[in-house]
């Protein structure tokens, strides 16, 4: 009889930050400065308040110890752990991030384990109550972009290079383990691996075992399992790594106290020798064999393995407790809350099976930079987390209340999480089907977006906002409903109909500013209000220029907000809806939003639709603030704002009966 672990143990909700600190040529890039969580310790309440039992936390030897080890910097990380400790949330401590070590050492430096060792023994013993270390984190995955495709230093690019790098990872891992464990013997290693899987047509089914089992070496190697009977032995010898290294990972192995799965969409692959299927970006080969390398997502029939098998995999494998170390996703706020959603369902379901599921962590919580660019270069583009850093302080998005619901044991409640996430809808595939044998099926349609799933109505006049609006609704899996502009005095008549009869969760006007009703306007967010639909006023054309005192402007780090007086520079009709409907939003156009419906610019769409595009901006905006619970007047920001600064929040205090904003 199976025995459920959620009758043992508790499912906890980890977070984590992206703290990468990886090294390019001579050059470091550090996501804690480009996040600026270093300069706002106050994160850490934020952090708190979501309920998390648990935050992977770092504690990066690059940073405190670049030097000559007596001369660490400890004040941020006493400050921090402290801060957390306080707080209730028990710090993961993670050593190394996707780094080679502080200048002077690196991941092909014999003495590379020893130093790390030396390291993690002055946490210890500075922090003697730090209970959970994680000293290197996805050795694997960093080798391959360090040692294997040259990314990240130390810039090599062949096999033999990264299996050492792998080994000597692997050892730095065990020897700082036993460097803690002299100070605190009861500490617990939570090891962390990037984990996908390879599936292939049959002439490319020894590329695809030959990868599957490569993914588990760094795992196995810290269990003690590359023996003489393992099939990377001989492997390993042959790259020059001493047969005494080895045999010390088998004599005393670190078996990790938790295993730690880190899994994106793209990690699962499909091999294809069918080169013709595919676009040629894809094509690539093994010197022996030439195949497209796709997402499986975009071409599998039997969809990814996902968080389901993978979990359940390293479990049967190794027979240690796991826990989902990074659920994060790169896409809209509707597909983060599924995929979260998503994980933490698949993490109760393996539980009731017997699998040993600990814990489930919203990665990214700040969100992170430069990922397109693999981090090895600046401009990359900014990605939201469970706080949204493109205003002048960490803004809690849907996440946030999901994260808190999920730790709380609430049910979730946000009505996007009634449309699947897009990896398990039809609109996934790119490439003719296949099984994950690389067979063709044939693919029954099915709805897109389930039956009675609430959406969003956009009522307005035809024009580049409503159709962004429509367009951004169907990207999003979120079901979009137009009413064609009905004249003003028959909106409200019109939008209470529509609720009766469809429920949408939300209710945005697409109308100009200054050619609005306001009384029309104004009955709709009664009606709006009534019924507790959310609702936003998203013009379609350019206003009259605001006052200077509205705005709340965001350059880098710097906040400058001109003095205003409470109520002084709301226009009247933003008055009237948030009179109206307290938990509306007015979301405006910046001066190049302006600028382009001034000039008469039409944007169609499909198919122009590209990054840029004003009214594509403006809708986003509108859907993420709507998605997020967000009100009172917002405003896309103007020309040459850099990335995390794409919205500026107009000062709270111009908006009538709104209440402070908070995590909830």
């Amino acid at each position: 009889m199976i025995d459920p672990v959620e009758s043992r143990v508790p499912l906890e909700m980890w977070g984590g930050l992206e703290c990468t600190l990886n090294r390019v040529g001579d050059r470091f890039f550090d996501q804690i400065i480009a996040s600026g969580h270093d300069r706002r310790p106050h994160d850490l309440d934020l952090f708190a308040a979501l309920g998390i039992a648990a935050i992977r936390y770092p504690v990066l030897w690059e940073r405190i110890a670049p030097g000559d080890p007596g001369e660490a910097d400890w004040s941020m990380a006493d400050d921090r752990l402290g801060r957390l400790r306080a707080l209730g949330v028990r710090p993961i401590a993670g050593l190394v991030h996707h780094g080679s070590g502080p200048l002077g050492t690196d991941l092909l430096d014999p003495g590379f384990p020893a130093k790390l060792a030396a390291y993690a023994g002055s946490v210890a013993r500075r922090y003697p109550w730090l209970a959970e270390y994680t000293p290197v984190n996805e050795p694997l995955t960093t080798a391959r972009f360090s040692a294997l495709y040259g990314h990240w230093y130390p810039h090599h690019r062949d096999e033999s290079t990264f299996y050492r790098a792998v080994v000597t990872q692997c050892r730095g891992v065990a020897a700082a383990m036993r460097a803690i464990r002299d100070v605190n013997p009861a500490a617990r290693l939570i090891q962390t691996e990037d984990l996908g899987e390879v599936f292939a047509r049959p002439s490319l089914v020894a590329q695809a075992e030959y990868e599957n089992e490569r993914r588990w070496l760094s795992l196995d190697l810290l269990t003690g399992r590359v023996a003489p009977d393992h099939p990377f032995w001989s492997c390993l010898l042959d790259t020059g790594i001493a047969e005494r290294d080895l045999w010390d990972l088998v004599e005393r192995p670190c078996p990790p106290d938790v295993i730690g799965v880190n899994h994106y969409l793209t990690s699962e692959r499909m091999l294809d020798d069918r080169l013709d299927r595919y676009p040629p970006w894809t094509h690539g080969g093994n010197g022996r064999d030439a195949y497209a390398d796709v997402e499986a997502v975009r071409v599998c029939t039997d969809g990814p393995g996902g968080w389901d098998r993978l979990l359940r995999a390293a479990w049967q494998r190794y027979g240690l407790p796991v826990a989902a170390t990074e659920v994060h996703l790169s896409c809209t706020r509707e597909e983060q809350l599924r995929w979260l959603a998503d994980v933490w369902d698949t993490a109760g379901s393996l539980r009731r099976d017997g699998v040993d599921v600990r814990a489930v962590t919203a990665w990214s919580l700040l969100g992170s930079f430069g990922w397109n660019r693999l981090v090895t270069e600046e401009g990359g583009d900014y990605e939201p987390g469970v706080f949204d850093l493109r205003a002048s302080s960490p803004r809690p998005t849907a996440l946030a209340s999901l994260v808190r619901e999920l730790a709380t044991g609430a049910t979730p409640s946000h009505p996007s999480l009634a449309v699947p996430g897009w990896w398990r809808r039809p609109s996934r595939f790119h490439y003719p089907p296949v099984n994950h044998s690389g067979e063709d099926i044939l693919v029954e349609t099915s709805p897109e977006i389930p039956p009675g799933a609430p959406g969003i109505l956009v009522i307005g006049p035809d024009g580049p906002t409503r159709a962004a609006l429509v367009w951004s609704c169907a990207v999003r899996g979120i079901p979009g409903d137009v009413r064609e502009d009905p004249p003003r005095s028959q909106w409200a008549s019109a939008v209470r109909g529509h609720i009766a009869e469809r429920r949408p969760w939300a209710v945005v006007i697409t109308s100009g500013l200054d050619d609005v009703g306001p009384g029309e306007v104004e009955a709709v967010a009664v009606a709006c209000a009534a019924a507790g639909v959310a609702m936003a006023l998203c013009p379609s054309g350019p206003a009259s220029p605001a006052p200077a005192a509205r705005l709340t402007v965001v350059t880098g780090s710097r906040t400058d907000q001109a003095g205003s007086t409470p109520g002084e520079t709301v226009r009247p009709v933003e008055r009237l809806v948030l009179g109206a409907h307290p938990g509306a939003l007015v979301v405006l156009g910046g001066p190049r939003f302006s600028a382009t419906l001034e000039s008469g610019t039409r944007i169609a769409y499909p198919p122009d639709i590209h990054r840029g595009d004003d009214a594509r901006d403006l809708a986003d905006s509108c859907i993420d603030l709507l998605t997020d619970g967000e009100r009172g007047v917002w405003q896309v920001a103007r020309p040459g704002a850099t990335a995390r600064d794409r919205l500026e929040l107009l000062d709270p205090a111009d908006s009538p009966g709104t209440p402070e904003r908070r995590v909830s």
